[in-house]
């Protein structure tokens, strides 16, 4: 009966979810498909990059559908709101990054590198521009801010992927963009580390300066020995500002609080 009843509520929650994204995810994917496109011939990629993008929308439809709340995000019942529609048009921009992963380009391709830069540097305006809508038009909710944290943390795993294959930088530049994943992952054997940590003024400049960090690092021309100081400094920051963190879960774990 528990059972019947979940498989019902899990049913009723996609139903919600793909009434909320679908028409809004259409056009957003269609914008990314054309930006991948663009990126293809621009660049010569093969036909792989077309194919990740399209693996990667379905995976953040799915991922949006059935994570929505029940009640849907907008107050009169209809799509995502304002805010979340610039985090999904944020989306469109930052997919075809991703994409890139599955045609790996080559090393030193200053074309590329622009669209990279100029591709990750709009949605990173645009990071700034879905917050000060959500509070101009009263739509801030607890899944918008996932949402965009989120997608954060994939756009700077995909730069840092690409800061790999594409510059005189090594692979351990990936752990800037795989750090957050091994933290969320490290919860599993300590709960204490998926505690609720209080807002950080810190924590939101340090994510910012990551972005900007793999910028700089895919500038075509920069010396190897700056990119390589730069992703160092940058991930430095990265590895400091989670340790603070972690020593404040570590401090405010439910075994202390209940001493």
């Amino acid at each position: 009966m528990e059972s019947s009843t979940a498989k019902r509520r899990s049913a009723a929650r996609i139903r919600t979810g793909l009434r909320v994204w679908a028409a809004d995810g259409l056009v957003a994917g269609l914008l990314g498909l054309v930006v991948t496109a663009t990126l293809m011939l621009h660049a010569e990629l093969g036909p792989h990059a077309i194919l990740g993008f399209v693996v990667l929308w379905f995976m953040l439809g799915a991922l949006l559908a059935t994570t929505t709340p029940p009640d849907g995000l907008a107050r009169d019942g209809r799509g995502p709101g304002p805010a979340n529609r610039v985090t999904l048009l944020r989306a469109a921009l930052t997919a075809p990054l991703g994409a890139l992963v599955f045609a790996p380009p080559a090393t030193g391709d200053p074309l590329l590198a622009l669209w990279v830069i100029a591709l990750a540097g709009l949605a990173l305006l645009l990071d700034g521009l879905d917050g000060a809508v959500a509070r101009r038009t009263d739509s801030a909710t607890a899944f918008g801010a996932r949402f965009d944290m989120e997608l954060d943390a994939a756009m700077i795993l995909a730069l840092s992927v690409l800061a790999w294959q594409m510059t005189a930088v090594g692979p351990w530049v990936m752990l800037i963009g795989l750090m957050r994943y091994a933290f969320v992952l490290a919860a599993r054997p300590w709960p204490w580390l998926a505690g609720a940590l209080p807002p950080s003024r810190r924590r939101q400049t340090v994510c910012v300066l990551q972005t900007v960090v793999l910028l700089l690092v895919l500038i075509p021309g920069l010396p190897a020995s700056a990119a390589i100081t730069i992703a160092l400094a940058g991930l430095l920051a990265l590895g400091l500002s989670f340790a603070v963190d972690i020593h404040w879960l570590y401090r405010h774990r439910p075994e202390v609080c209940h001493d």
